[in-house]
């Protein structure tokens, strides 16, 4: 029925690709394509037997435009899905306009060199003016909006957990429980353990580089920064339990404040131990984080990049990993003239993850809304001509795929606030 290329072979693209093999009705033809081939051929070599899902491999560079344009315009696939680094959104959304084909991803641009003195200039003037100093936004990716729309082409944004499936639980309570929304706290606990004294569930050098910046939130049309870790709460998760969380600034914030009309505050808190931030405290103050080349016996290394060599793989956390991840929206607002608060989440659980499709729930719960994203736009179900957030469709469909495809939600119409 449709043939999609995934670029990218580490944990979530895994669970992607495991996904689509088990949606083989929808998903009849799919390419691997990664820097490292051999991971990929590993991959096929281990689902290719259990599906009808025809796999094929590549090796490509994803910084590379002309030759992901290549790789494209030789495999003719409906979809391209990048699940490859945010630094690479941009070069991979070039080569979909170029080759013809949909674009989508699961997190927003980010450059890699942020010393780099032309993005630099660009950077420092949007903080003048949109007030939030993070690296990562939306600007770069919605200008491709009037390119992709010329071309006829949908570029679908965001669609892991965070920004994916809770941007989509915003949708759904728009839709079915709200007139009008006036505040959404998202909520990420992961309550798993590892048993390594320090590691990053998702690629560290991203992880880090977010957990380490000024966090920020919106409010009544402005965004408010907070130093690193400066707001703390603790919340009681369901099948949990209490964790200390933290405000960040997140990118479902920016495109929820754009999508949702009338909303006066969004929030994104995050759980973290307290192991976990005197560790990367300590490597913060050494300057293991910082993303600026240095000079180390003539070579020139980025601090961050060598720490994530250091680092155990997110992917092969998964054997080790005990516990729940608990993700998802406290909304507040009017239905009817009436005040109301819901809280829609998911929970789900590492092990149970593990035996399905070898990984952790942290790449589980991005790696099945990236397949179910791809899915509505391959099909049909969502279509537009353009560069679009997940909020901005039909969230029925893709509510209805998650409790099909793994990730079960549940709505609490009496929740415990956020103070």
């Amino acid at each position: 029925m449709s043939r999609l290329m995934i670029i990218g072979c580490g944990g979530v693209a895994s669970v992607a690709v495991h996904k689509c093999c088990q949606n083989d009705e929808v998903f009849t033809d799919l390419m691997i394509a990664s820097r490292t081939l051999s991971k990929c051929d590993a991959l096929k070599a281990k689902l290719e037997a259990g599906t009808r899902t025809k796999i094929s491999t590549a090796k490509v560079d994803a910084d590379n435009v002309e030759e992901l344009e290549a790789l494209i315009k030789g495999y003719r696939p409906d979809a391209v899905l990048n699940l490859a680094l945010p630094y690479q959104d941009l070069t991979i959304m070039e080569a979909c306009l170029k080759a013809g084909v949909h674009y989508i991803d699961t997190a927003n641009y980010e450059p890699e060199n942020t010393d780099d003195p032309e993005w630099r200039a660009i950077y420092e003037k949007r903080c003048r003016e949109a007030g939030f100093t993070a690296y990562f936004d939306y600007s770069w990716q919605w200008a491709y909006h009037e390119r992709f729309k010329y071309a006829g082409l949908t570029a679908l944004l965001g669609t892991g957990f965070d920004p994916g499936v809770t941007s989509v639980f915003a949708a759904y309570a728009k839709k079915h429980y709200f007139d009008e929304i006036d505040t959404i706290d998202i909520l990420d606990c992961n309550g798993g353990d590892h048993g390594y004294p320090f590691a990053t569930n998702f690629n560290p050098e991203i992880n880090l580089r977010e957990v380490s910046a000024n966090g920020s939130y919106w409010e009544n049309g402005h965004w408010v920064e907070t130093k690193p870790m400066e707001i703390k709460r603790i919340y009681h998760f369901p099948e949990v339990g209490e964790k200390d969380m933290y405000l960040l600034h997140h990118e479902e914030i920016e495109a929820l404040a754009k999508n949702i009309p009338g909303v006066k505050r969004i929030r994104f808190f995050m759980t973290f131990g307290q192991s976990y931030l005197t560790h990367m405290k300590c490597l913060e103050n050494v300057g293991m984080l910082s993303t600026s080349p240095i000079e180390y016996e003539g070579k020139s290394i980025v601090p961050i990049q060598f720490l994530k060599a250091l680092l155990p793989d997110p992917a092969s956390l998964g054997e080790r990993t005990v516990g729940k991840t608990n993700i998802g929206c406290i909304f507040t607002g009017r239905k009817n003239g009436k005040e109301k608060t819901v809280y829609i989440y998911n929970v789900c659980d590492h092990q149970e993850c593990y035996r399905e499709v070898g990984s952790q729930a942290v790449s589980y719960t991005t790696g099945v809304p990236a397949m179910i994203g791809a899915m509505m736009l391959v099909t049909g179900t969502w279509k537009g001509d353009g560069v679009f957030n997940v909020e901005e469709f039909d969230p029925d469909p893709y509510m209805e795929a998650l409790n099909r495809w793994g990730l079960p939600w549940k709505v609490d119409e009496a929740p415990v606030l956020v103070e």
